[in-house]
């Protein structure tokens, strides 16, 4: 169990509506400043990554919410600051563990859910569109440069490709990077 130093802010999950956790963490900065409450209230944050899709054949940069339903607030958490913060419009309770009074998050969980956070944040834009099974590319980078082929699976995590190239007249599977191959048109 963490103590809650009374001059420290840690960090409190508040549960919200599901799909409007952006704009209840809109409405917690603006009750505090409103209130003149910043010195005891840190900042509300949504963890979100950056996720890439093709539409109408362009890429398109979309956020999604990892923690669906959920705010994570940095604060003192007195009883004034529980009570303006569980009032906030699209909040609708601290997280707490049975009856008891909101637990604050551990070090380790603080920065597991800032470090996700961080880690999407860091991901450039050069991240190559999605490949899917079944797909033509051609090969721009290593030594099979010039050869075209059928990707046979895609690894998103490793963003890794197995592709079937044909050499000499035979199949050859080749593993690929996205950034070896383009897609060929």
């Amino acid at each position: 169990v963490v103590m809650a130093n009374p001059t420290s802010k840690n960090w409190y999950v508040l549960k919200a509506i599901g799909g409007k956790e952006k704009k209840a963490a809109e409405n917690i900065d603006a009750e505090i400043r409103r209130r003149g409450m910043e010195d005891l209230v840190g900042q509300a944050v949504v963890p979100v990554e950056k996720v890439y899709q093709q539409r109408n054949g362009k890429k398109v940069q979309k956020e999604l919410v990892l923690y669906s339903g959920y705010v994570f607030v940095e604060c003192n958490l007195t009883p004034e600051v529980q009570a303006v913060l569980s009032n906030v419009p699209n909040i609708i309770s601290f997280l707490t563990v049975g009856k008891e009074k909101p637990q604050a998050m551990t070090s380790a969980e603080v920065s597991r859910m800032i470090g996700k956070m961080d880690e999407t944040q860091d991901e450039t834009q050069d991240l190559a569109v999605p490949y899917v099974q079944g797909e033509t590319v051609k090969v721009i980078d290593g030594p099979f440069n010039g050869f075209s082929g059928v990707i046979e699976d895609v690894n998103e995590e490793r963003k890794k490709l197995s592709v079937m190239v044909k050499i000499f007249g035979r199949k050859t599977p080749l593993e690929l990077s996205y950034a070896q191959v383009e897609k060929d048109v």
